[in-house]
């Protein structure tokens, strides 16, 4: 994948009878897919003949634009064609509304933090970041200094962050104004961002950063060991708009321009398949 064709047992005529498999039952009017694994399938609806769906993939196929008919793909990749569309930012789930819905029912832990709130937002190990012991050393001693200045830390981790660093940030548990997640129950990520007067992230997840993008509060990056020039493009990008800086312990407060990518790229492939299914119809 995404290179090879659908698993034979899941092609259309034999996942019909069998009433299983993406390609089995009714035809919808539009599919939205996103990871390799997917772009076989996307590729089989796109050439079904008759009343077949519009086909919508989320990042780069990896095997051209004609891989949909719609594309959206983040900005530092580098397909093109006059069916893609690229933002700076990826589309995500922290909308103003689930933002509102969290604080209007905002967890004890959290709400007795006193302001400036700081949410820090921890990745973990990838393909192209490692957290040696010298980043996190470095981490930890960037927000300690933070806490002098007088603000209260709400700290989440992830699926990714490495036990030294998770032993690490336990140590700041002893300090009255820091919250940091203990990995159970529900992860109060969006509850952090949606009372946030400003944000510290790793530098290994684009779209953790991204969503920090999106609540209009300044953003400051960490970078562990490591690196790709396409996430560098990324926070650039970032660091042009005035939206993010570089972490050193220092802290930056007050609005910032939101970046959310998501209401435009909803528009877009909502406006391209009202125009394929006008088209198809036989209508102007």
């Amino acid at each position: 994948m995404p290179y090879g064709p659908c698993d034979p047992r899941e092609r259309r005529g034999r996942a019909a009878k069998a009433g299983t498999g993406p390609l089995a039952g009714p035809l919808p009017d539009i599919v939205i897919a996103s990871g390799r694994k997917t772009v076989p399938y996307l590729r089989a609806f796109k050439k079904m003949s008759g009343k077949r769906p519009f086909t919508v993939f989320l990042k780069d196929p990896r095997t051209g634009p004609d891989s949909a008919d719609f594309i959206w793909a983040p900005r530092h990749d580098r397909i093109s064609g006059p069916n893609v569309m690229k933002t700076l930012t990826s589309p995500h789930r922290v909308t103003p509304e689930a933002l509102a819905a969290a604080r209007a029912d905002l967890r004890a832990d959290l709400a007795c933090l006193k302001p400036p709130r700081i949410a820090v937002l921890v990745g973990g190990d990838s393909r192209h970041h490692t957290f040696t012991p010298g980043d996190i050393d470095r981490f930890l001693r960037g927000l300690l200094e933070v806490l002098q200045s007088g603000v209260s830390l709400m700290i989440t981790t992830s699926r990714r962050t490495p036990e030294a660093l998770l032993t690490a940030l336990s140590l700041l548990r002893e300090y009255d104004d820091v919250f940091v997640w203990d990995g159970l129950g529900e992860n109060p990520y969006i509850a952090m961002l949606a009372i946030a007067d400003g944000v510290i992230t790793t530098a290994d997840s684009v779209n953790m950063v991204g969503e920090a993008a999106a609540i209009g509060k300044p953003i400051h990056i960490f970078r562990p060991s490591g690196g790709h020039p396409r996430i560098t493009h990324f926070l650039d990008g970032l660091f042009d708009l005035g939206i993010a800086t570089e972490f050193d312990g220092r802290l930056e407060i007050g609005d910032r321009p939101p970046l959310d990518s998501t209401p435009q790229i909803a528009a877009e492939i909502a406006k391209r398949f009202e125009t394929w299914r006008s088209r198809r119809c036989g209508h102007s």
